[in-house]
């Protein structure tokens, strides 16, 4: 199961469909992204796309020499742009690819549109998401929730996105969902619901190519689940400091479908301002992927020496016709690895510039401990200690209390209060001091399906303590998401069906082989990792992860804020059912 895959398959299609000629690729403002996340604009060009249009742009030319391929989403706007474009064609001929299911009104209103018969063929493509890494995929959605239910028109995309995995993938799933949550059960019965409606396209046994990888025989689970109420027993991994390249630059310079801005460092040169990361294009980043931050700096020296011994020599001398062939034969190769070198020491030098000046290794030491272990009196020290040095910024004093409240909300020494003032002499927001009550609302134990830590299981302090004495980058590490723990106990058979019951009468009696988790309200690089590891670990077991989005602090805060500030705008009412955590 490869979400990025499936989807350049699809887009390579659609090319090959189109046949020998030159090409223009029309799309939206979504496909845009869906496209650019798993191809390079150069590998497109190499196959006869030169040119790169928006459906809604009105200055595109005539230019009948060029055949247009359209992968659109099926929406409204979309359909009625379309007519509009094959009534007056700019292009000879039209091969149209919707990214999801589209209704047979809509089609006949496209028949209609095309008088001058310029459409050679219509098709549905399920490419409707964002291929983020070959195990993760996002729809690029925040705000899902308005209180505990769901903002009503993301609701329907949301089904879309996971039934076009399904669809992508070759995948007709049982479907579980966590109790606890409403949200994650209408979810669930709308997919069940599509699946139900359009059971021919789910039908993969007539497929002409049948193999194990489609899944036709393979066992495949939905693991519905939302961070909300008892996913939310997880609203702690969105707010840690991360460590692992992919998750650390999210979390400090944030990644936007693999792009990163890094307009504000200091000294940027132009050429550096947008800086694309893709596992696909680039060597040094998918090999370094999910190593550690010590590891990283080891392999960018290495990387450096690697490029310094295959740079031209200055005074290279070109005597002969053989000589200039082999300079221009090496360059293109050179100036690529000259671009790798310059964007990942950029990359990697701005992070431990906000590493340093942030104290962040300190700040983590702290946030681990919060997280993972139960020493009350050492994490209130400690917790003071950085609130009260200049050098900690905003972000991180808030998160370190967000996450004492918490691990510590209820205990009997409890020092939020002189915390929270604490903020206040930091000289700390309100809005930000705020943030820490919108968290415990969101993820306290009053409404958490499961503690943090159970002081009682010595089993687990131990095996923590071990954990720590490996090497001083567990330090930083020791935290795993609780959704490494629910896939474990789903692939063991072990997951209670009290706490995810099955949509439908019917239930699994093996082991599911593949499995697609779907996060409402967001995933992260964390639990991302996670699934890379199971997956690596776990022979026959193939996870796909997705979200909503994919957060980082800055991002899970703000949608907190949202909900939070949906359920005190006159939902009141609803808040003893718990607030939609991440689930």
């Amino acid at each position: 199961m490869n979400v990025t895959l499936a989807v350049k398959q699809y887009i390579s299609k659609m090319i090959e469909n189109s046949g020998p000629g030159m090409k223009v690729l029309l799309m939206d403002k979504e496909t845009t992204s869906i496209v650019s996340v798993v191809y390079t604009q150069s590998e497109i060009l190499q196959k006869e796309v030169y040119l790169f249009e928006r459906i809604d742009s009105q200055n595109r030319d005539n230019m009948k020499h060029l055949k247009a391929i359209c992968f659109l989403r099926p929406t409204k706007e979309n359909v009625e742009n379309l007519i509009q474009e094959l009534r007056r064609p700019k292009y000879s001929v039209y091969f149209i690819y919707f990214s999801n299911v589209i209704s047979k009104s809509e089609i006949k209103a496209l028949a209609e549109a095309d008088e001058q018969e310029v459409v050679a063929e219509v098709q549905e493509f399920y490419g409707d998401f964002i291929a983020v890494n070959p195990h993760l995929f996002s729809l690029n959605l925040s705000g899902v929730a308005r209180g505990r239910s769901w903002e009503p028109t993301l609701l329907p995309r949301t089904t879309q996105g996971l039934t076009s995995v399904l669809l992508a993938l070759k995948k007709c799933p049982m479907i579980r969902y966590q109790l606890s949550s409403d949200m994650a059960k209408r979810l669930g019965e709308s997919v069940k619901q599509i699946i139900t409606k359009e059971y021919e396209l789910f039908d993969f046994r007539k497929t002409e190519v049948r193999t194990k990888s489609q899944g036709d025989d393979a066992i495949t689970s939905l693991l519905n689940q939302v961070r909300t109420k008892s996913q939310g027993d997880d609203a702690i991994t969105p707010l840690l400091n991360q460590w692992t390249y992919q998750a650390m630059v999210h979390e400090l310079l944030g990644l936007n479908n693999n792009r990163i801005d890094l307009s504000r460092v200091p000294g940027i040169s132009k050429e550096l301002k947008e800086v694309v990361l893709s596992a696909e294009n680039d060597e040094f980043y998918a090999n370094n992927l999910y190593l550690n931050f010590g590891e990283i700096g080891t392999n960018i020296k290495n990387l450096m020496e690697d490029f310094q011994k295959k740079k031209p020599k200055e005074q290279q001398k070109l005597e002969s016709i053989s000589d200039m062939k082999a300079f221009v034969d090496n360059y293109p190769q050179f100036k690529k690895m000259s671009g790798t070198v310059s964007k990942h020491v950029t990359v990697v030098g701005e992070l431990s510039r906000m590493v340093s000046e942030r104290h962040l290794m300190e700040v983590s030491e702290v946030e681990q401990e919060l997280a993972c272990q139960n020493d009350h009196s050492s994490a209130s020290q400690n917790v003071r200690r950085l609130l009260q040095n200049p050098r900690v910024s905003e972000l991180d004093a808030v998160r370190l209390v967000m996450l004492y409240a918490l691990r510590y909300e209820r205990h009997s020494s409890s020092i939020l209060p002189g915390l929270m003032e604490e903020l206040n002499r930091k000289g700390v927001s309100e809005r930000h001091r705020r943030m820490v009550t919108s968290m415990v609302e969101y993820g306290g134990k009053r409404v958490r399906g499961s503690d943090l830590i159970n002081p009682q299981d010595a089993v687990a302090i131990t095996k923590q303590f071990f954990k720590g004495l490996k090497g001083v980058e567990n330090v930083y590490t020791q935290h795993a998401p609780l959704l490494q723990e629910t896939l474990d106990q789903l692939i063991k058979g072990r997951l209670k069906d009290s706490q995810f019951p099955y949509l439908g009468p019917s239930s699994l009696r093996d082991r599911p082989q593949d499995i697609i988790v779907f996060v409402i309200g967001g995933a992260t690089y964390e639990e991302a990792l996670a699934v890379y590891n199971l997956n690596r670990t776990m022979p026959g077991v193939r996870i796909v992860l997705g979200g909503t989005t994919i957060h980082n602090t800055k991002s899970f805060l703000e949608e907190v804020t949202l909900m939070a500030g949906a359920s005190h705008g006159g939902e009141r009412v609803q808040r003893a059912g718990g607030h939609p955590n991440r689930r």
